[in-house]
């Protein structure tokens, strides 16, 4: 059998929702040395182990959208998936991800071993655990067929402009999400946006429930934290090319060690997560033959769907045309549907 080349997509906070209930045990139960370490240490903050959480009989929102929980459950299910890709049938040649997909990128690529990763994704995962900072919300930049509409997305960056110029207003772009732009701020930044931007679809803008104003300088004292309480040591060179939230990739033999880290604890942190151009990046620099999302959730199908479109990526032109070639040969596997997770898994 052939092999076809994947970069592999690591999801960020908003995956496991009421959907993904019980993900670890219907996929995962098989890997018990895994969950094990996961566990321990979130048993050593006082928190509840992932097993736990996956397993409650109901899902309920404030318990597992919070920050510790969730990061650490999203991690445990994607760590998962990716120890299920069919390695027979699928060479990954880069990893990359989005958001605090970053740090699960980080561990698949073995830049953190399983102890220090969990170490990292929860310490990050609970800085919020006594309040937020700020939010987000989440705008369309591209109209019905999945192009980028240009007016209206500079319409919103002048708007953002006008907004910061308020007393007591801070908005930024958080995250370049494909077709959407996500907006992370202080509650009157928000608000005053909020009365900007046109209601849409009867959904947007979507304000995302226990997110902070990730990737924006509201999040400085995070960093600083960040760094007293990780050390450099918890890193060692990627045994994968990574892409990160700039479009860099970082090579196994040439990476930079001190700027990696530096760039994982502050950079990112502080400053706008362009996920479309790490897809973007993926495409053009490694030209896989699949995209393949780890579950929990495939809420970055569409996004990922929406840069492909952008780059004219296998003549992909609108919407409907990616549905099409999604149905006869898929370029996107997302391991949370479980029609596409039979063509990766073992």
């Amino acid at each position: 059998m052939t092999k076809q080349t994947a970069v592999v997509i690591c999801p960020g906070r908003g995956t496991y929702n009421k959907e993904e209930l019980g993900y670890l045990g219907r996929y995962h139960s098989d890997k018990q040395a895994m969950l094990d370490v996961i566990d321990q240490y979130c048993r050593s903050q006082a928190q509840p182990s992932v097993t736990e959480l996956d397993a409650m009989p109901a899902y309920k929102l404030p318990v597992h959208t919070a920050g510790e929980n969730a990061s650490a459950l999203i991690y445990a299910c994607a760590r998962g998936d990716f120890a299920a890709i069919d390695r027979n049938k699928y060479d990954i040649v880069a990893v990359t991800g989005n958001s605090m997909g970053w740090y699960i990128a980080l561990a698949m690529a073995d830049v953190l071993n399983q102890h220090s990763a969990i170490e990292l994704i929860n310490t990050m995962g609970s800085m919020m655990s006594g309040g937020l900072i700020g939010g987000q919300m989440i705008y369309p930049i591209t109209d019905d067929n999945w192009h980028e509409d240009s007016a209206q997305k500079a319409q919103i960056l002048q708007w953002m402009t006008e907004v910061s110029q308020q007393p007591g207003c801070q908005v930024y772009p958080s995250i370049w999400f494909g077709g959407y732009l996500v907006l992370g701020g202080n509650e009157a930044g928000l608000k005053a946006m909020e009365q900007r931007l046109p209601r849409l679809q009867d959904r947007y803008p979507m304000r995302l429930y226990n997110h902070a104003a990730f990737h924006t300088p509201l999040l400085q004292s995070v960093s600083d934290k960040a760094f007293a309480r990780l050390s450099q040591n918890l890193f060692q060179r990627p045994a994968l090319p990574l892409i990160d939230g700039q479009g860099r990739i970082w090579q196994p033999h040439s990476t930079d060690m001190t700027a990696l880290y530096r760039y994982t604890l502050d950079t990112q942190v502080v400053a706008p997560y362009d996920y479309s151009k790490a897809i973007e990046v993926a495409i053009k620099e490694f030209a896989p033959d699949k995209l393949i999302i780890l579950g929990p959730g495939a809420t970055l199908g569409g996004a990922t769907a929406q840069v492909l479109i952008k780059q004219n990526w296998h003549n992909l032109s609108d919407k409907q045309g990616f549905i099409q070639r999604q149905q006869q040969d898929p370029l996107i596997l997302a391991m949370g549907m479980e029609a596409q997770r039979s063509l990766v898994s073992r």
